[in-house]
């Protein structure tokens, strides 16, 4: 696959903005353990290699275990994920599936649950500001890095 364009070269004050709005997540409230997953399902849903890879690697870089990201597509089978992390990922497939969805207040109230307003506000930027970035990447033809293979 061919990169189309670098956005940052062609509309740099978009992404500085962008990665502005990125910033502030970290002050959310939010853990970044369940950020990164919900940046990585939004972009298992919407298929973008790039930004699967960059979260597996940042969610497994700050502590995230394989099996858990193994099973992030199936989270709702899965004991693994806490009640708070099921109630952010519910949000985020409602959110990213919105043209199906509407974002139903049944999960609306899931959420309601786990996390206050500030919480919520900050939790739905980061699904859209995902799905920003999935547009962007899967659209230009973005290309993830390859890792060489390990020395057996």
């Amino acid at each position: 696959m061919t990169p189309r364009m670098n956005i940052f070269q062609a509309a740099p004050d978009t992404m500085k903005a962008m990665l502005a709005v990125e910033a502030t997540f970290e002050n959310s409230g939010i853990e970044h353990s369940l950020l990164e997953l919900v940046k990585l399902r939004a972009s298992q849903i919407n298929g973008c290699a790039f930004c699967i890879h960059m979260h597996v690697t940042d969610a497994v870089k700050h502590g995230e275990t394989h099996m858990r990201i193994h099973l992030l597509d199936a989270w709702r089978e899965s004991p693994l994920f806490s009640d708070r992390e099921r109630a952010a990922l519910n949000w985020t497939e409602s959110l990213t599936g919105i043209a199906e969805t509407g974002a139903p207040d049944a999960d609306y109230e899931l959420l309601k649950a786990h996390f206050d307003d500030k919480q919520i506000g900050y939790l739905t930027a980061a699904v859209a500001a995902i799905n920003f970035w999935n547009t962007v990447q899967i659209s230009l033809r973005a290309v993830h890095p390859v890792e060489k293979p390990a020395a057996a």
